[in-house]
């Protein structure tokens, strides 16, 4: 592609110049971006000043923005997003936004964002916005800081009989087909001289019987599935698989037309048999995203 571009923009064989990409009016570079992703648009904007200046056309990124953007940026302090052009505002909503569960910004345990290729709307809820059984009992739980952690802290589960988490949120998703799964993690993770090593010495339980994920919303939909968080067969190869990785653990989808300004998400995992005690576990997170979009990007076990 290189080598066209730069023959359009050559000398003919005795004739002068000929066309080139110059020549192009920036309305027509303009239509072009509408059918190309952010990115490729942010590329091609360094060819020259008419792909440049179609590439700050409001017409074009408000296009990539999602139409009820605004609603996002109720959540950024005005002057933050006061008087920014459009292309602003997507490279503002492509960072996460931080917010509470009253919607206002400072307190992290909720963070949106836009996803800088789709410009779709994806959410992270942060274990401090659950209600976890026992949480507030050092024999049971502990919060743990950590760099591997979105929001720099999870809770750690040492031992409990009934284990249970819930939480929810109520949020003007755009229309789409939303995933959502938990972000956990079997054993105790820590750096050691520079290496981070992992301890299994309260990992128990979850072999026994499965945990269970729910999820309903304010218009009806509902799903759940089951799922055991230890595996009893070893691999010879590669050990214990869901043993010292974060996993992301899908419990269902959803479906938002559009139609009502929010909908409301609440979701759960429980393990409530109190014949057994379980423990060893880091809880993260609740990520809320397009489904095709964590198809693409899901690698196995995400760590």
């Amino acid at each position: 592609m290189g080598a066209s571009l730069s023959t359009l923009g050559a000398k003919g064989s005795g004739l002068g110049l000929s066309p080139g990409l110059g020549d192009i009016p920036e309305s027509c570079v303009a239509c072009v971006f509408l059918y190309l992703t952010p990115p490729e648009i942010c590329n091609l904007a360094r060819l020259n000043r008419a792909f440049r200046g179609a590439a700050s056309s409001d017409s074009v990124w408000e296009a990539k923005l999602p139409r009820n953007y605004e609603d996002l940026l109720h959540l950024v302090p005005p002057d933050r997003h006061r008087n920014l052009s459009k292309k602003d505002i997507y490279a503002l909503l492509s960072r996460p936004v931080p917010f509470d569960l009253g919607h206002k910004v400072g307190a992290a345990i909720q963070e949106v964002w836009l996803d800088r290729v789709t410009g779709r709307v994806c959410m992270s809820i942060s274990a401090r916005a659950m209600a976890i059984t026992g949480i507030d009992d050092r024999r049971y739980w502990n919060w743990i800081p950590t760099e591997e952690s979105r929001f720099h802290t999870v809770a750690y589960l040492q031992q409990i009989w009934w284990f249970e988490v819930d939480g929810e949120v109520t949020f003007p998703f755009s229309a789409d087909i939303y995933t959502l799964s938990f972000r956990l993690h079997l054993g105790q993770f820590s750096k050691r001289l520079g290496r981070r090593v992992c301890n299994y010495k309260h990992t128990h339980g979850w072999d026994i019987k499965p945990v269970k994920f729910e999820l309903s919303t304010s218009d009806g939909q509902q799903a759940s599935c089951e799922c055991c968080l230890d595996e009893t067969e070893i691999d010879d190869t590669y050990g214990n698989h869901k043993r010292g990785y974060w996993v992301d653990y899908k419990v269902g989808e959803f479906i938002v037309s559009g139609s009502e300004p929010t909908t409301q998400v609440k979701f759960s995992m429980k393990q409530i048999d109190c014949t057994h005690s379980k423990g060893g576990l880091c809880v993260d997170s609740v990520f809320i995203v397009p489904s095709d979009l964590r198809r693409r990007k899901r690698r196995g076990i995400l760590k």
